[in-house]
């Protein structure tokens, strides 16, 4: 299990259980463990603003790797703050079940979790929003988000430890720049790895998603700076994992192969 641990880690499947959410697929309110009683895993993400960065990334390994997780017969949910039109959009870019996701306007799950709510400095005069924005700032520097400029960094160099990430045949598009064809990052740095500029380039899509559709990903920036979790639990309901954020771009333990707790 991740050394992230906290005190009520024996309770959290408990608190889970008893939590009712905005389901997207439906905008029904249903309990947030709605037909996961009988899986062999449960892979449960408490993500942040459904609009960060972070949780459109997770999604992209979710759906790269959804054979893996069929096969271990792992079942999802996640929560994400936002409304059901946040989760729409979000579902509709990611590929990710709708389904699957509800939504949490508050961020009160994270609350009662006790997951990190990120830099809360308090500036004076300013109002609710903007001192979560001017904190969100911060930590995109790294203050109070330790990780986070070294995981951006990585993102432009390349990483021989992580798979690749677009195939040689595949485009990536809607971005500023035109259509950059796989086999570029084949000429940058060779294949079989996450090549110099690849994850930036996929990061780079992502933020044109977001900033291109802001009010629909964010409808309250209230909660910019709240960081999310992930929890694995067993056919008996026993926390197996956990990785709690600390900071943005910090949603995995091992974010070269965020996925790999589970092999």
């Amino acid at each position: 299990m991740n050394t992230q641990t906290s005190s009520n880690s024996s309770n959290i499947y408990s608190i889970l259980s008893k939590i009712q959410r905005l389901r997207v697929s439906d905008g029904e309110i249903k309990p947030v463990l709605d037909g996961c009683s009988t899986t062999s895993q449960l892979l449960i993400l408490i993500w942040s603003q459904l609009g960060d960065f972070d949780n459109l990334e997770y999604a992209w390994w979710l759906r790269r790797e959804k054979e893996k997780l069929a096969s271990k017969g792992i079942t999802i949910r996640a929560v994400g703050i936002g409304d059901r039109n946040s989760g729409i959009k979000f579902c509709e870019y990611t590929g990710f079940p709708a389904e699957w996701l509800f939504v949490d306007e508050k961020a009160e799950i994270h609350k009662l979790l006790g997951l990190y709510r990120g830099l809360s400095v308090q500036f004076p005069i300013l109002s609710t929003s903007q001192k979560a924005w001017l904190n969100l700032m911060l930590m995109c520097a790294g203050i109070g988000s330790p990780g986070t400029l070294k995981e951006v960094f990585r993102g432009y160099r390349g990483d021989k430890k992580a798979p690749q990430l677009i195939a040689n045949e595949e485009f990536v598009r809607n971005t500023p720049l035109p259509p950059i064809k796989g086999s570029f990052f084949k000429a940058a740095g060779g294949e079989g790895f996450q090549r110099p500029f690849e994850l930036a380039t996929l990061r780079l899509r992502n933020m044109t998603e977001v900033l291109s559709n802001w009010s629909t990903y964010v409808p309250d920036s209230s909660y910019l700076t709240q960081r999310g979790g992930t929890f694995l639990f067993d056919s008996q309901s026993n926390l197996i994992y956990e990785h709690r954020d600390c900071g943005i771009l910090g949603f995995a333990e091992n974010m070269s192969n965020p996925l790999s707790f589970l092999q």
